[in-house]
């Protein structure tokens, strides 16, 4: 059986790499630049129409690596914005959640709860979590639902996700 693989590589090693590559190419350029001039100032007996096609291979391998050098900049900046964003959205979605825990008046102990049950761990890895017994975090869970007005997790989720969407997950029967 022919088994292809992919070379996995991390985001910073990615980075690394293609900066190689764009550096290669570079030196290769350079070379072939140097063998063009060599070239024509030493008269070699080279036909023209070659002169032609490897100054022509030689351009085009330096626009490469010019083009590829500002879309790796490019790439950065915006890998930058984006990490900011996430970090404002993941304050915004923070802000959203503690709201709801400070309306529900949910105990510190219901507020660990409520937010380890929204990142999804089940009772029992609560319970690691928090040194107790599953009966007190099903007690707190109770009391979380009964308090945010929802039957289950799924509703307490989705009550944050609509809310952070800004918008009904379902259309008001009454609007239409």
């Amino acid at each position: 059986m022919n088994r292809i693989t992919t070379l996995r590589l991390t985001k910073s090693s990615r980075g690394i790499f293609l900066l190689g590559l764009i550096l290669a190419q570079a030196l290769c350029a350079a070379f072939f630049l140097y063998d063009v001039v060599t070239d024509i100032i030493e008269g070699h007996s080279a036909s023209v129409v070659y002169l032609i096609m490897e100054s022509l291979a030689t351009i085009t391998l330096i626009a490469a690596a010019l083009i590829e050098a500002r879309a790796m900049r490019h790439l950065t900046a915006e890998r930058a914005r984006n990490a900011r964003s996430m970090t404002i959205a993941r304050g915004q979605i923070q802000s959203v959640i503690d709201a709801y825990f400070v309306e529900w008046l949910l105990t510190p102990a219901e507020t660990d709860v409520a937010a380890l049950t929204i990142k999804g761990l089940s009772i029992t890895e609560i319970a690691e979590m928090r040194q107790s017994r599953e009966g007190t975090v099903k007690t707190h869970l109770n009391a979380i639902y009964r308090k945010a007005g929802v039957s289950g997790r799924a509703q307490l989720v989705s009550l944050l996700i609509e809310d952070l969407m800004d918008r009904p997950l379902l259309p008001d029967p009454a609007a239409a």
